[in-house]
């Protein structure tokens, strides 16, 4: 590339760095406002990836795509108080666990979490099993999905 010349691609891609991907998309509300219409035009957005190939052979397992949304945190509080009987600190952490359908392998795993997020000083409130809808899934996922559950973890007040 001649030095001289003023830069063509401005910002941070670079064409030799370009790998092929699946896609991608953004839509936000710029003023921080819920809208359940953004949410709708998101969901809509993920019905347009099935071009890619990220269909199995029975027509129902994908690959997996998502949204990545604002955490709901009136909602998430209202969990721990109905679930736990006691509020969420100021920080806290809800994280989404992947276990195995073998109960005793699942508790094994709960266990291993917690004994880490105790060895940072947290707390754990308990978990939440995920409600979820196996009938949408097809035969090749129903063949090994998880259980989905939920860890809800406080900070002691004032850590940092």
């Amino acid at each position: 590339m001649n030095a001289s010349l003023p830069n063509k691609n401005p910002g941070l891609h670079k064409k030799s760095e370009f790998k092929d991907n699946c896609g991608f998309g953004l839509i936000a509300q710029m003023h921080g406002q819920a809208s359940h219409d953004l949410l709708k035009t998101a969901i809509e957005s993920l019905t347009c990836m099935t071009h890619r190939g990220g269909i199995a052979a029975d027509g129902k397992t994908g690959d997996g795509c998502g949204l990545l949304i604002k955490k709901p945190d009136s909602f998430l509080r209202t969990l721990a108080r109905e679930l736990f009987d006691q509020d969420m600190h100021e920080r806290y952490a809800v994280g989404m666990v992947f276990l195995p359908q073998d109960q005793a392998r699942a508790q094994k795993g709960r266990q291993a979490l917690e004994q880490q997020i105790h060895a940072q000083g947290l707390e754990v409130l308990g978990w939440r099993v995920v409600p979820t809808d196996p009938s949408v899934c097809g035969e090749i996922a129903l063949a090994c999905i998880p259980r989905l559950e939920q860890i809800f973890v406080n900070a002691p007040e004032g850590m940092e």
